[in-house]
Parts: structure tokens; C-alpha cells; sequence
């Protein structure tokens, strides 16, 4: 009889249940590698939520960093005039592979780095603008991120965002709240429920314009948050 008959033989809950998690997370590794890529890259490039990335990237001037970059949809909306250098960070190269921009013919210099908003691999007081799309709902730590944010930024720059969160409409938090568990596990992280606005104003950033209202779609996904924000 080998090991693990005897393992299974002597305790079989433990067993199965070892079993049960390893395949669970070979299941998630291959979804969250190969699948969930395409869903994000599916939904975040819908028709309403590019509209809305248009009203934001065209702010963005001088030395630029966009956090969370994903596949690159943004990269076109830039206004060419006023961006000098972008530079972009995300911690998914399946998502970034799937761009589809000739980086080498925008007309602005360009780079990608590999990396999480909670450790940005740049200089401090480097950027004019800091860019973030439809990305603060997956980050694991949203004040370490912010502090990020704020360390970057010139004394001068400004975050210019777009988001989805924390609906006004006690009905729609209730569904956000019940099925944010689930979705965030589906969905690379994403929540469902974060106060966007919060989150920038208690980690040192004034709002300098902020609008918001629901896109067409589900309403629990569906509440924007959009406008931007400075160093206090």
C-alpha cells in the first residue's frame, strides 16, 4: 500500500478535502490565466464604458502614469497635443498582451512596466497626471496604492479617475453587498461596492470636480464615479 492510500484510508475528509482544494486552485490558476484575460478585456472595452473613458483621458497633460492599463483601451483617446511621455503599470501581462496599439507609432514616448499600484517602480514627484480607469475596485490595498499615488504625483499633479462602486440606492447596495463575494472571486478581484470617493479623500487627495450616475447596464455594476482629484 502506498502513502497516500494510507493517508486516505486513516482520515478519508481530509483526503478528499485536499484533493477538493488542489483542484480548485488548478481550476482558478487556468481561469484567472486564460479566461478571465478575455472577460476583462470583453467588458472593460463595452460601449458605455469607453464613452465614459473618453470624458477623463483627454485631461490628462505633461508626464503621465496610468495605473492599470489592462489591454491598452485608453491609448488611443490621449490627446496628443498635451501628453509628452506615458508611462503605464499592471501587474497582468496577459492582459497587456492582448493590446492591440502599435506603441512605437503614438506621439508620445511610451512605456510598460510590469507592476502593482501599491509598489510603483518610479521616481517620487514624477508625473503631472496619474491616470486610473476602472482599476481601484481590484486593488488588494487601496491606501498603499493612494499613497502611491500621492508620492508620484508633482506637488502641482492631479489623479484623473474613472469608476464603478458603491451605488446611492440602499436596493442596489443590499444586491452589491450580497453578491460582491462572488463576483469578486470571478472577477480577478474586482468589488462591487467600494466608495470611490472616500477612498481618494481620506488617503490626502482633494476633489477638485467629481460627477457621477448610472451607466446602461446592471445596476450593481453599474454606478460611475468620474473626475479629479489633488494633492491636499
Amino acid at each position: 500500500m502506498c502513502k497516500t492510500d494510507r493517508i486516505y484510508f486513516q482520515n478519508p475528509y481530509d483526503f478528499i478535502c485536499q484533493r477538493w482544494w488542489s483542484l480548485k486552485h488548478i481550476s482558478m490558476g487556468l481561469y484567472n490565466k486564460y479566461i478571465l484575460p478575455k472577460v476583462i478585456d470583453w467588458t472593460c472595452k463595452q460601449k458605455p464604458n469607453m464613452y465614459q473613458r473618453k470624458k477623463v483621458i483627454p485631461l490628462a497633460a505633461g508626464e503621465v502614469l496610468e495605473i492599470g492599463i489592462g489591454s491598452g483601451l485608453n491609448l488611443p483617446i490621449y490627446d496628443k497635443d498635451n501628453v509628452k511621455h506615458l508611462t503605464a503599470i499592471d501587474p497582468s501581462k496577459e492582459i497587456w498582451d492582448k493590446n492591440t496599439v502599435d506603441t512605437q507609432q503614438l506621439s508620445f514616448a511610451f512605456d510598460f512596466i510590469e507592476a502593482f499600484a501599491e509598489n510603483i517602480p518610479v521616481d517620487s514627484k514624477s508625473f503631472d497626471s496619474v491616470v486610473i480607469t476602472y482599476t481601484l475596485c481590484t486593488i488588494p490595498d487601496t491606501n498603499k496604492a493612494m499613497e502611491e499615488i500621492r508620492r508620484v504625483l508633482k506637488p502641482n499633479g492631479k489623479l484623473i479617475f474613472c469608476e464603478h462602486g458603491k451605488a446611492p440606492d440602499k436596493a442596489i447596495q443590499r444586491w452589491q453587498n450580497f453578491v460582491n463575494p462572488l463576483w469578486k472571486q470571478l472577477g480577478g478581484g474586482c468589488n462591487l461596492n467600494r466608495d470611490i470617493p472616500l477612498i481618494i479623500k481620506d488617503n490626502g487627495l482633494k476633489m477638485d470636480d467629481l460627477e457621477t450616475m448610472y451607466i446602461p447596464g446592471w445596476k450593481p455594476t453599474s454606478f460611475n464615479y468620474w473626475g479629479t482629484a489633488k494633492l491636499n
